[in-house]
Formats: structure tokens, C-alpha cells, sequence
């Protein structure tokens, strides 16, 4: 029952509300589930997000949110204002997906179908399987359940608004372009472009990324390097009269994997920073030229501490050991980037560069919304994803106490067997709104820059 002895941000607030949060829970829960089938069922591959965002918008209409706009590279922002001044929490979801791959991989489910169907799917802690309902197609996972889960939290604080319940501060739903391919350019774009220019802060962030209920405490950085090894071109007939880019690389490609993968530091939360070669191509690639060019693509995960220039370095450090034993040996190192254009037209520079990040487990901001989780039910873990987000921006370059809550489930992500639990959509949707209310109550330090 719906009470009207309700204090702000207080513990008092968080009783009271949870039996009306919890009610509202199961009124929005039908409605979360269809919108994560439309989002599902209206394909956004990356630079070609306009359709779901026009869905996005038009569903937050509907939802009451109090401003609802696109800026000028296609993200999204959706607000809904409290009724007390108080922090800015930001909820956000990329609005793009990956390709879907070969349909014949996905067993008989349509990938933008957005079947719902009882179906074998891991437990939370991937331990056992269980048999759930789910929803299945390209992006359940990554990240449009997660991102329904936040847009429905959103009119769940509207309805409280519209029921005479106060709070402080504002939720505020950001879905942006093209994160998979291009490194934040749409994050970047939103917090360093349109914010100022529309008069927005933020003072936390919430991504979606997929947890399965979990709170996300950080994950490493990402760089991505280009080497190129140089030789000199002859008729593949007689390659004594050149110098084979291929082979010059081999004692590189041999220093990086035996002696400084093995060398990377660890991290005690995100665990060992690491290197590989992924990609190597040649030019000018034809089979009777000897190459002149060696192109090494090489994928460098950071831990704090690290950065792209630090681990330039350590390339260039093998470079001039392998010159001393051999003078004719040349190659060199860069961080690799990439022209990006988004829906609207914009362009940018992607710079292949991603910042490490973690937020202590006891931090402030941590512990609120670990709360508030637990007033309504739900037990509380914490993990570190794998993969990058666009968290790096928020809290590995801005400082800004960040963390993830999803529905989703982090290795159904980018596979033929993308799909989301429903019953984790609806934990996910009441816990947005829970841990939106407890941390708006909170104190300034709660809000401090991070620091590792």
C-alpha cells in the first residue's frame, strides 16, 4: 500500500517506498519485457542507430520522462527531474550493436525476432543451468535489455512524481552511438560537447552493461597498436635481392609473446594486464613481391597505473634491442585510429585508446547502492567485466564514481546464442529504482573523484 509518511533520503524513505517501488515493479514489468523485444526486433548496428532511437524517444513520451532530446551526433538523453535539488545519476546504454553473423549459427531463433520462450540458460554465477524464460536475438545481452531495464526505471520515478512522492536530484537515461567500433566517441561527444552546451552535469554513472545482477566494480583498459616492420621489395624468384618484412618481424613477434606478456603486471581486482597479435598483413601483399612492410595489429589490456604511451614504450624498448643485433632491422610503433561517421553525420576520430578503471568495493557510492539492492530483496556480488565500456570515459578519464547493474548475462554477449533472462529484467528494473533512491541521499563523498 502506497504511504504518505515519507522522508527524503533518509533510511525512513527507502522502507516506505519499497512496497510502492515493488508494486510499481510488477505494473512496468510487461511493458519492459515488450520494448526489450522491440529494441531487439529494430536493427542498430553501429552508425545506423536512427530507428531505435527514434523508438527510444518516442517511448520515453510515453513514459512522462520530464526532457527527452537527440543531439547532434545521435545520442540520446532522457531526464526525469526530481523535486528537490540533488545529483545527477546517469544511467547509459549504447544504442548500437555488432553484426549478427551467419543466421544458420543461431538455432532456428531470428535474430532480430525477439522470440520469448522457456529455455536452458546459465544461473547467475554461470555455475548450473537453469531453465528460464527468456528472450532471445542480436543485442538481448548487449545491451537492449539492460538499456529497456534503465528507460523503465526512469518511468517508475515519473509514476512516483505523479503519486505525490518527492526525491531528490535527477535520473537521467543516456543511450549513445556507435560504441562498439569507435573507442567513446559518442560518450565523449555527449559529456565533453552537448552537456555544456545544454547545461547538464553528471555526478555518477550507472552503465548497463551486461552483470547479470551483479555490481561491476571496474575493468581493464584497452590499446590497440599498429607496428609496422619495414624490409625492401624484390621478385619473389630471387629474395636474396630483398629484405623480407615477415621474416624481419618474427624476432618481435617472438620478444612480445616469450618475454613481455610474461613480464605485464596484475592487478588484484582486474587481474593480469595482457598483449597479443591478432592481425598481421603484409605489403605489398602480392605472391611473387617480397613484402616491404610487416603490419602487426597488436591488442594491449591495461591495468591502473598503465597507459597507451607507457606501453608504447615498452614496444619501442624491444625495437632497440633487436637494432642492436641487428642494424638493418626498422619498424615502428603507433596507437592505432579510425575516421568514424555516426547516423547524423558526425565525424570523428577514433582513437584506439581505453582507459583502465575500478571503484573500490567499499567506496561510498559502492555501498549505497548496494543498499539499496538489498531493500528490495536482492542479494548483493560484485564482479569486473572482461571486455571495455564506455565506463572508461566516466570513471577512467573523468573520475566520476561509476559502477554496472544489468539484466544481461556477460558470455551470451556477441554470440549466436544472445538472450536475456525476464526474470532478471525485472530484478533489474526495480533495482535501477532502488539504487537511483538511495544514492541520491547520500553525502558529498559519496560523489569525491576516484583515485587508485
Amino acid at each position: 500500500m502506497i504511504k504518505t509518511d515519507f522522508t527524503v533520503g533518509g533510511v525512513k524513505f527507502m522502507r516506505d517506498i519499497i512496497e510502492v517501488i515493488t508494486e510499481l515493479g510488477e505494473e512496468f514489468k510487461s511493458g519492459t519485457i515488450k520494448f526489450t523485444q522491440k529494441l531487439i526486433q529494430t536493427p542498430s548496428i553501429s552508425s545506423t542507430e536512427k530507428a531505435v532511437s527514434d523508438l527510444i524517444l518516442s517511448e520515453m513520451r510515453k513514459l512522462e520522462y520530464d526532457e527527452y532530446f537527440r543531439d547532434d551526433m545521435g545520442n540520446i538523453v532522457g531526464i526525469v527531474k526530481g523535486t528537490e535539488p540533488g545529483p545527477t545519476i546517469m544511467y547509459n546504454s549504447h544504442l548500437d550493436h555488432v553484426s549478427p553473423g551467419d543466421v544458420n549459427n543461431w538455432e532456428g531463433y531470428d535474430p532480430y525476432g525477439g522470440e520469448i520462450d522457456l529455455c536452458e540458460v546459465n544461473a547467475q554465477d554461470k555455475s548450473v543451468t537453469e531453465i528460464a524464460e527468456c528472450i532471445h536475438g542480436r543485442a538481448a545481452s548487449d545491451v537492449k535489455a539492460g538499456e529497456a531495464a534503465q528507460i523503465y526505471a526512469g518511468g517508475i520515478l515519473a509514476r512516483l512524481k505523479y503519486l505525490g512522492y518527492g526525491f531528490k536530484g535527477n535520473y537521467m537515461f543516456t543511450g549513445v552511438v556507435q560504441e562498439e567500433p569507435a573507442e567513446m566517441v559518442g560518450m565523449i561527444h555527449l559529456i565533453d560537447k552537448t552537456f555544456p552546451a545544454k547545461g547538464i552535469n553528471y555526478d555518477a554513472m550507472v552503465s548497463s552493461e551486461a552483470t547479470s545482477l551483479k555490481i561491476y566494480c571496474g575493468h581493464r583498459g584497452r590499446v590497440e597498436f599498429l607496428s609496422t616492420i619495414y624490409g625492401r621489395t624484390c621478385h619473389g624468384s630471387s629474395p636474396w635481392l630483398g629484405v623480407n618484412s615477415i621474416y624481419k618481424a618474427i624476432p618481435l613477434i617472438s620478444k612480445i609473446k616469450d618475454e613481455l606478456y610474461p613480464s605485464l603486471p596484475c592487478d588484484d581486482k582486474l587481474g593480469k594486464a595482457s598483449i597479443s597479435i591478432n592481425i598481421i598483413e603484409c605489403s605489398p601483399g602480392a605472391l611473387s613481391i617480397i613484402p616491404d612492410k610487416c603490419m602487426l595489429s597488436i591488442d594491449r589490456r591495461t591495468i591502473p597505473g598503465e597507459t597507451a604511451e607507457t606501453s608504447k614504450a615498452e614496444i619501442e624498448k624491444l625495437i632497440h634491442q633487436i637494432v642492436k643485433t641487428d642494424p638493418e632491422f626498422k619498424a615502428s610503433i603507433k596507437v592505432k585510429a579510425a575516421l568514424e561517421k555516426s547516423y547524423t553525420g558526425v565525424e570523428y576520430e577514433a582513437v584506439k585508446d581505453m582507459s583502465p578503471w575500478k571503484i573500490a568495493e567499499d567506496h561510498p557510492f559502492v555501498l549505497a547502492a548496494a543498499e539499496g539492492l538489498k531493500e528490495v530483496g536482492q542479494t548483493v556480488k560484485y564482479g569486473y567485466w572482461e571486455f571495455g565500456t564506455d565506463a572508461s570515459k566516466t570513471a577512467g578519464i573523468d573520475r566520476k564514481p561509476t559502477i554496472g547493474y544489468s539484466p544481461m548475462q556477460e558470455q551470451y554477449a556477441h554470440t549466436p546464442y544472445d538472450k536475456v533472462r525476464t526474470d532478471f529484467i525485472s530484478k533489474a528494473l526495480i533495482g535501477n529504482v532502488a539504487i537511483f533512491l538511495k544514492v541520491i541521499g547520500c553525502e558529498d563523498k559519496a560523489f569525491e573523484p576516484l583515485k587508485w
